[in-house]
Formats: structure tokens, C-alpha cells, sequence
């Protein structure tokens, strides 16, 4: 494989080839790398390399950063990774085993980065789909170079037919020394650019190695010029490092120029070092000849960036961490995000399928991604085109607000604030718990439906909102805000936002308008459920009062049915029952005596019984009465309470068109000022030139 590699290599004409040593053979080279790029060997190891290649017994050049033979060390290497190697969460517990070459040391110590923070670093990202969000980032910066798409895709390796993740866009690309910026940690170009997603100059490494153990990179530019064009291919790769025992991050890349219609190669250090590169990526890498690199930068065309990993991450069962086999358009999440109760849910109410689908499907998510995207610019997931959506397109009821936080201002600069959408979601008259804000930073999703009210009951449910809040800073791994003061306090006024839009709307979707109760306000109540109607504060003591009369009622029916109380004795029976026991006993006395106590009875029994109805009657047009006059005042204390509101909301109307004159009184005062300022300095500077002037013409005339 390094013989054929070499002749192929031998091919090129060396003459034309870009080499940044001296002709001068007692001259060492000098390299120069980009800035924050580690030098790969120091002076005193760049001697002793050009040593070695100069000894007869040399076998084989060592790579940069004293990487072992290729060959030598694949033939060391003869054992698999198991299982633990291939899962995401335990690949961080091998350790390098064997000798480490030990590396030449000048005066001055170097910082050197272990293989292992490779993947300490990569679990920021505890959601994969967050990683791809990376991606998506870079392809979206480049927008301004006349990237028009991005494609993220899986394909297949020709070595072990295992499948690899591909994400290209035609952006501007990198050119030589850039590619070394990306590989690098904690370098960025965009730290300064004001509309930029990316800033830490970490996301690539962080994405890519949560995603799989290893990655390649193809990229292709025109130069700064647009005439002179390069192409470069680098490769980060945790199975090399680990099969070869490094003890420091080593990065294989090596570089072509096109000049004169042909792509020769660009020696940084020697055509050795070079080649070696080359043979490093082709064992590596998935590519087994420079035919196949080419190929695959031909499928860039003029200018753009192919980015390759491969030996992606496995679950627990051996099986790949990402679902490629449920929808043929779509990469999707196995285990504890995916909710195939969600999943059902999503095709009953559309509307809040992106709510229920986020978590697991990359293509839901990235609709949601970004708050606008360009109209020249594509997103394409495995062939088929990402419809951009936008959360508002699902609200009903929509109100809109403006939060303006609490900052320290800057004479000259605007206040800032945030445009807070908020309303029902579509399919809210159902009833089903979807609730929270999507909080944006520079277009760019970072809480994707953030709840704020933990409400024990219904409260807030169906309420959803967009906010696009850039004064508040976005943590390293954009999936969540820094936990600063400016966003507690925002989510404060969320909250306070979604509290006050439920108990003004939410009787429109079927639920009881009213005040809040104890159960959706979150705090803890004994009431049952039906409990929570309108006139909860004034219907226990009514039904206290109601039950409290019927009490009497009883009472009073029972105190005018009861004969009169008779001295207590032995033999007592009620006067009927005697009269009776009498005429059984004796038979004298006539049937029609009989007759006439009944008929007494069931009169006093009908007086009594109008007695019951006179009194229940007044008794319940009391209560009627009171109680209506209770629903009077509770109106009467709603109506005067919106009315308060309105003008509360008009007073805080005034109170920022207020600011806002103060603010732009304050700013014309500061620059008429400064505009005295700068006249008085003028006229200073003409009455010393007058005076410079007289005092010459004094002298001349003297």
C-alpha cells in the first residue's frame, strides 16, 4: 500500500511542487502555521527528524508530533475495540497503552492536549440532534461567502460497507491554513462578526465527535484572490489515536494548489512528512487511494466543504445510536427522547407536531431552527428539501409584547428588548398539554419550548410563544441560556406574560373563566376539582347559609308536627292510638267520633304543610337575592379590575414612549454639546492662529 502510495505520489512534478524550505540544504525549514495552531515538532525536533532521515538505518519517516509508523503500527495493532469503544457515553474510559514515544523538550513548556479531552469535550452535547444544530451553523455562516445549500445525507464506506454521516454545503471553504483553525481548538473567525452564530470556536470538534469516533474533512478554495485555488483534507480521528497510543492530539492533513491546470502538492515541512501524511489517511480514513480523495473532492466542485464521520456511535445493544431505517427522509433519535405516544399524537393535531417531534427527528427540528432563513439558502436532509416553519403560523389568538430588561445603558446606543409573540396553539381546544416558549438568540433556536409556569392543574396549557432575545447569553453548547441574572428575570416576565394572557383568553379554548385558584397557580390546594368555577371565593359560604336554613326548616317542621309535651309517665300513649286501643278493647264508642280525629289530623296536617312552603319560599328568595347580589359585585370588582389593567397598560405606554423621548432628548443634548465642544475647540485653535499671526507681523514690523 506505501510502495503504490509512492509511486502515484511520484507522478506529480516535483518541480512545481510549493515548498516552504530554503534551497539552502544548512537552512532548517520554517513553517509557518496559522495563529493559536500548535506547532507540530520544535526546532530542536525538526533537527533531529532531518538527522534521522539523513541516518542509512532510518527504516521509515515517524509523521509529525512523533506519530509511529503506519505500517509498523497497524501490524502492531492486531486486537478489536469491544463494544464499550463504540458506545458514546463510555468511550471515554480507555486509556493509551503501551510505550509513548517520548517527544524532544526545548526551554519553554508546551501545552499539550490529550486524546482524551477529545471526548470530555464532546459531552457538552447531550443531545445529539443539538450537535447536528452545529453543523447546520457553519453552513448557515457561510451564506455570505455564496453558500446556497446544505446537505446533511448517510452513505456507506467502501471498506466495511458501515454507514457514514455526510454534511456538505458550497460556502466559500477553507483554505490550508483555515482547515488547521477548524482542527483547532478555541479558535474562531466569527468572534467578531456581529451576526454570526458561531463565537467559541469550539463547535465543530464538540459536534463531531458526539456524533462518531472519527472524522474527515475535504475542503475546497479559491483564495483570497479568487485565482488561486487550494484543496485540503484533514482527518480527526479518536480510533487512530487510540490503536497508535498517543499521548497528544495528532491531526494527518495534507494540501494541493492548482497551478497551471494540475493540482500539485504544498509541502509545509519536507515531501516526506507529506507522504506520510497521506499514507496516515488512507489507512485511517475510509478512503484507500488519493483516486478516491479526489473524487471526492470533485463532487465539490468550484468551491465548498465535505464533512465525513464515520464510525458513528452505538447504544447499548451494539445497534447505532441514530435511527436511519423509520424514515427514509429523516435522522432520527432510539431510546429515552423518542415517545411513540407523542408520535401518535402528532399525526391527530398537527398543529403541534413540531412540539411533540422535536426531540427525536432532526427534520422537525431543524424546521424550527432558525427564526428566518435566507431565500436563496436550502437546507436538505437525505435528498429532500427541510420546510423552514415558523411557531406563529401555529397560534390562534396571537398577542404580541415588548420586554425591555433592565440594563446598563450606553450613550448613543438603543435600548435593547424582545418581541414576545404569544397565543394558543391550534389545537389547544383539545385540551392536550403543549405549552412553552421557544427563545431565540440571533435567529438561532437555543430553548426550544422552554416551559416557565409549573402550574399543578390546567393553568397555561395550550399557550405557546416566540421570542428572539440577543441580550442574553447563550451557553457553549447552544441548547440553553447562561444562568444570569438578565434570564431569570426574563423568564420572570414570561411567566408573569403567560399567567395574565390564560386568565384573559382561556375561557375561548373551553376552560372556566375566572380568577386563578391554588391548583393552577402551582400552589398546593385541598379543593376537588369541580371546585373551580367562577364564583369559587363566594359559593362554599352560600352553600353554608343554604344548608344552615334547611336545618331550620327541619327543625320547625319538626317543632309543629310534635304534639305537646305531656307529664312523663309509664302508661303514656299519644292521644290517637289510646282512643283507638280503647275502642278495640271496649266497642262502645261509635265509628263516627273516629272519623272526625282524622279528618282534624289531615287539616292540621294541610296548615302545616302551607306554614312549610310560606316559610321555605321567603327563605329562598333571601338567598336568590343575596346571591345575586354577590354575582353583582363580582362583575361590578371584574370590570373595575380591566378597567385598572387598561389603564395600567396605557400607563405603561406612556412610561416607555416617555423613556424613549427622554432617551432622544438625551442623546440630541449629548451631541449638541459635543458640537459646542468641537466649535469652541475651533475657535480656540483660530484665535491662537490669529494671535500666532500677530505676533509674527509684530516682529516683521519691528
Amino acid at each position: 500500500m506505501e510502495q503504490e502510495t509512492r509511486n502515484k505520489i511520484s507522478d506529480y512534478d516535483l518541480s512545481d511542487v510549493t515548498d516552504d524550505s530554503s534551497d539552502d540544504d544548512d537552512i532548517q525549514p520554517q513553517v509557518v502555521l496559522p495563529l493559536n495552531f500548535l506547532d507540530p515538532l520544535t526546532p530542536e525536533e525538526r533537527a533531529l527528524v532531518q538527522k534521522q532521515l539523513s541516518a542509512p538505518t532510518q527504516p521509515s519517516f515517524r509523521v509529525a508530533n512523533n506519530v509511529p509508523n503506519v505500517k509498523e503500527t497497524v501490524e502492531d495493532s492486531k486486537f478489536v475495540p469491544g463494544n464499550k469503544f463504540k458506545q458514546f457515553w463510555n468511550a471515554g474510559e480507555f486509556e493509551a497503552e503501551g510505550n509513548h514515544v517520548e517527544t524532544v523538550t526545548c526551554n519553554m513548556d508546551r501545552l499539550r492536549v490529550n486524546p482524551q479531552f477529545l471526548h470530555s469535550n464532546a459531552t457538552s452535547h447531550k443531545w445529539a440532534l443539538g450537535a447536528f444544530a452545529e453543523l447546520l451553523d457553519n453552513a448557515l455562516d457561510e451564506v455570505c461567502n455564496g453558500a446556497t445549500y446544505v446537505h446533511i445525507d448517510v452513505i456507506k464506506s467502501k471498506k466495511d460497507r458501515s454507514k457514514m454521516l455526510l454534511v456538505e454545503d458550497n460556502g466559500g471553504g477553507m483554505s490550508p491554513d483555515m482547515l488547521r483553525q477548524c482542527m483547532s481548538l478555541g479558535y474562531s473567525l466569527k468572534s467578531t462578526q456581529e451576526n454570526a452564530i458561531g463565537h467559541y470556536g469550539n463547535g465543530f470538534k464538540t459536534s463531531t465527535m458526539r456524533l462518531g469516533a472519527d472524522v474527515i474533512v475535504f475542503s475546497r478554495c479559491r483564495g483570497k484572490d479568487g485565482r488561486s485555488p487550494t484543496q485540503s483534507v484533514g482527518m480527526l480521528s479518536r480510533t487512530f489515536l487510540k490503536r497508535t497510543n498517543q499521548d497528544e492530539i495528532v491531526v494527518p492533513m495534507i494540501d494541493y494548489k492548482k497551478e497551471g491546470g494540475r493540482w500539485n502538492m504544498i509541502v509545509r515541512s519536507s515531501p516526506d512528512d507529506w507522504r506520510h501524511n497521506l499514507d496516515t489517511l488512507l489507512i485511517w480514513s475510509p478512503y484507500s487511494s488519493e483516486e478516491e480523495l479526489f473524487k471526492e473532492f470533485d463532487l465539490i466542485e468550484d468551491q465548498g466543504t465535505r464533512v465525513v464521520i464515520f464510525n458513528l456511535w452505538q447504544d447499548d445493544k451494539g445497534e447505532l445510536e441514530l435511527d436511519f431505517d423509520t424514515d427514509r427522509y429523516d435522522i432520527q433519535i432510539k431510546g429515552a427522547n423518542r415517545d411513540e405516544k407523542k408520535i401518535e399524537m402528532a399525526r391527530n393535531y398537527p398543529n403541534s407536531s413540531h412540539f411533540l417531534t422535536y426531540s427525536h427527528s432532526l427534520r422537525s427540528y431543524a424546521a424550527i431552527l432558525y427564526l428566518r432563513v435566507p431565500p436563496c439558502f436550502r437546507i436538505i436532509l437525505r435528498g429532500r428539501d427541510v420546510d423552514h416553519h415558523n411557531i406563529v403560523d401555529d397560534m390562534m389568538y396571537k398577542q404580541e409584547q415588548i420586554y425591555r430588561p433592565v440594563t446598563d445603558s450606553v450613550k448613543g446606543q438603543s435600548q435593547p428588548f424582545a418581541n414576545v409573540i404569544i397565543g394558543f396553539v391550534k389545537d389547544a381546544k383539545s385540551h392536550i398539554d403543549v405549552q412553552g416558549f421557544c427563545l431565540y438568540h440571533k435567529n438561532r433556536l437555543i430553548n426550544p419550548f422552554l416551559r416557565v409556569w409549573n402550574a399543578a392543574g390546567s393553568g397555561g396549557r395550550g399557550i405557546i410563544g416566540v421570542i428572539e432575545a440577543d441580550f442574553v447569553k447563550p451557553a457553549h453548547d447552544k441548547q440553553g441560556f447562561e444562568h444570569t441574572e438578565v434570564f431569570n428575570r426574563l423568564k420572570k416576565r414570561i411567566c408573569v406574560y403567560q399567567k395574565k394572557y390564560w386568565a384573559e383568553y382561556r375561557c375561548k379554548i373551553g376552560y372556566a373563566q375566572g380568577n386563578f385558584n391554588a391548583q393552577e397557580s402551582g400552589q398546593p390546594s385541598n379543593k376537588s376539582a369541580s371546585d373551580s368555577s367562577d364564583n369559587d371565593n363566594c359559593a362554599q359560604p352560600i352553600a353554608k347559609k343554604v344548608k344552615r336554613v334547611f336545618q331550620e326548616l327541619d327543625a320547625g317542621d319538626d317543632s309543629q308536627k310534635a304534639p305537646e309535651p305531656l307529664p312523663k309517665r309509664r302508661d303514656y300513649t299519644p292521644p290517637l292510638e289510646s282512643q283507638v286501643a280503647s275502642s278495640k278493647i271496649n266497642h262502645t264508642q261509635d265509628n263516627s267520633n273516629a272519623g272526625e280525629e282524622i279528618e282534624k289530623l289531615k287539616k292540621e296536617n294541610l296548615e302545616l304543610r302551607e306554614k312549610l312552603k310560606k316559610f321555605e319560599g321567603v327563605k329562598v328568595a333571601d338567598l336568590m337575592s343575596e346571591l345575586q347580589n354577590v354575582k353583582d359585585r363580582n362583575n361590578a370588582m371584574e370590570t373595575s379590575l380591566k378597567q385598572t389593567q387598561q389603564k395600567m397598560e396605557e400607563f405603561d405606554k406612556e412610561q416607555e414612549s416617555l423613556i424613549d423621548l427622554f432617551s432622544e432628548e438625551r442623546y440630541r443634548r449629548d451631541q449638541e454639546e459635543e458640537n459646542l465642544r468641537m466649535q469652541l475647540k475651533d475657535a480656540s485653535r483660530t484665535i491662537e492662529d490669529l494671535v500666532n499671526k500677530l505676533k509674527q507681523q509684530e516682529k516683521f514690523s519691528i
